[in-house]
């Protein structure tokens, strides 16, 4: 049988970032968290946290820290049919969601302001790429994501949402910088480019695209949605941004389009286990009325 006072350490290690917080947390000391972990560990022959500032579960932990929050759901549920029971309540329930960066800088946040005003439950973000967040579905590191792929992670249903439109845009000052004779395929293999990470391919699909095959254009890497408008206004490079993070830039000025009409339509796809469909169906529900009115629609 599993150890739940060693799995119950394991998450809260994983929830508070540390063993000396996660000790606090469960009112035990320090090296008694460390021995709970280590023999589970051992018992596993599998490591379950990644030491570290901050600690982190890997992949069979995070299976394991998903395992406690279903069981703490549970709790609830019977004690709030049980209220006899008395106080076994686990607290509040964690749910962990995968959102890519823009849709967390424009739609996302009030979809979860609507679920958590609501409910007892407390929201885990997890960023990445619109393209990859399907994959913490896939390793169990989350229960739900906002995801560019329409077909479902095993045990989860997919609703789509619709299109975040981006608009490639810079300041007037860098066009007339770098595009005084045009925006054609030559000036844009020099003007610098705004990328977020590795994984962001948007900019050189949208120049491929346009221009088809040309050399890379010199890359700005900042990691920060928002840092995107701010520099293309700082006139730092040029970048595809969420035509509603621009649109009032644009019309006073501050920001010119590079190609007019030019504009870039992501598909977003809400996926969520079905377990986590059944048990906050409040979730899905807000997540989905909010892109209705937030995204394109077609």
């Amino acid at each position: 049988m599993l150890d739940y006072n060693a799995a119950a350490a394991v998450a809260a290690i994983v929830r508070t970032g540390s063993f000396e917080k996660a000790a606090k947390a469960l009112n035990v000391t320090p090296s008694a968290i460390s021995q709970r972990v280590k023999q589970l560990e051992e018992r596993m022959g599998a490591v379950l946290v990644e030491r570290g500032i901050p600690c982190r579960a890997t992949d069979k932990g995070a299976w394991l820290c998903r395992h406690m929050e279903l069981v703490g759901q549970l709790e609830n549920e019977l004690v709030a049919q049980i209220p006899e029971l008395g106080d076994i309540s686990s607290g509040p329930v964690t749910v962990d969601v995968a959102v890519n960066a823009d849709s967390l800088g424009t739609w996302f946040l009030p979809a979860m302001a609507g679920f958590t005003g609501r409910s007892n439950v407390v929201i885990n973000i997890a960023v990445d790429d619109q393209d990859y967040t399907v994959d913490w579905l896939k390793r169990g590191r989350v229960l739900a994501a906002v995801t560019s792929m329409p077909q479902p992670a095993a045990g989860c249903t997919v609703t789509a949402l619709g299109h975040l439109r981006y608009v490639s845009t810079a300041s007037p000052e860098f066009m007339q910088r770098y595009f005084a004779e045009g925006v054609n395929a030559e000036a844009m293999s020099r003007a610098p480019v705004l990328t977020f990470n590795n994984k962001d391919t948007m900019q050189g699909d949208w120049l491929a695209a346009n221009f088809g095959s040309l050399p890379a254009p010199p890359t700005h890497w900042l990691p920060s949605t928002h840092g995107f408008v701010e520099a293309c206004i700082l006139g730092i490079g040029w970048s595809l941004n969420p035509i509603d993070l621009v649109a009032a830039h644009i019309a006073a000025g501050r920001l010119v389009e590079l190609v007019p009409g030019a504009t870039t339509d992501i598909p977003l796809y809400w996926q969520v286990s079905r377990w986590a469909q059944n048990q906050f169906p409040e979730l899905t529900r807000r997540v989905v009325d909010t892109a209705k009115v937030s995204l394109l629609q077609r």
